[in-house]
């Protein structure tokens, strides 16, 4: 299936995680530290990473802060800790997804199953959350591979994006948010929606995670991100992608 690597101190829960995922067929790496998890993973270039926040020698943000500089991983972190900021740091560092303790293993394995799915789909394996296809008329223009809203070009089979001709780079979880946004323009969804068509599960009462993929998104696509064309916000509802 896929090599994971758990970076996790506590050795019930690293040895928990490493039976459940071993179950799910996947090879299980694991660390008991942030330098020895850093060095595990430029070692054997795993396919995710589980990533606990506290950890000794060097904590889970800083390791995964220099992995998002030299890897697109996916990474999952585990936090013992609840509070927006704390996931906020942890997303800005480059994380893909938290888990907050304690969690479930079964919340856990979905977890790490739509990450490797998502990760799997948007290295060229097709389209990413888009419920059916897309017309012209539906605001695809020109390739059938192509999505277009000005000067906006968001290539799903090439996973793409450029804005006015220039490339911009966008994480695999950026992508596809933006490509279900685009493939249904002028369309409002729920955060809670969102996180269902583009992660892949319903994760209820965590929708911060989508507020700050839609804050990231629009420093890129945006040429104001606080007054923003594309990605606009509807007021107690959720967002909509206006072409």
């Amino acid at each position: 299936m896929a090599v994971v690597l758990v970076v996790e101190d506590d050795a019930t829960i690293r040895e928990t995680i490493t039976y459940n995922l071993q179950r799910d067929g996947h090879e299980v790496l694991t660390a008991e530290d942030g330098v020895a998890g850093l060095e595990l993973a430029r070692e054997q270039d795993p396919d995710l990473v589980v990533l606990d926040v506290m950890l000794p020698r060097m904590s889970g943000l800083d390791v995964c802060r220099i992995l998002r500089t030299e890897t697109p991983v996916p990474i999952l972190m585990l936090t013992a800790r609840d509070a927006e900021a704390d996931v906020v740091q942890g997303l800005d560092m480059g994380a893909d997804e938290y888990v907050t303790k304690p969690f479930s293993m079964r919340e856990l394995r979905a977890r790490v199953a739509s990450l490797l799915r998502r990760d799997q789909l948007s290295r060229g394996a097709g389209p990413v959350g888009a419920p059916g296809t897309v017309s012209e008329g539906d605001g695809r223009n020109g390739s059938s591979d192509t999505l277009t809203a000005g000067d906006l070009v968001l290539s799903p089979t090439r996973h793409e994006f450029t804005r006015g001709g220039e490339p911009v780079k966008l994480r695999p979880r950026e992508f596809a948010l933006l490509e279900f946004l685009m493939r249904n323009p002028g369309q409002v969804f729920t955060r809670d929606a969102i996180l269902e068509q583009v992660w892949g599960l319903s994760y209820p009462g965590e929708t911060r995670t989508v507020d700050v993929h839609v804050r990231w998104l629009r420093e890129k696509i945006e040429d104001d991100p606080s007054d923003p064309k594309h990605l606009q916000t509807v007021r107690s509802v959720g967002y909509k992608f206006q072409p």
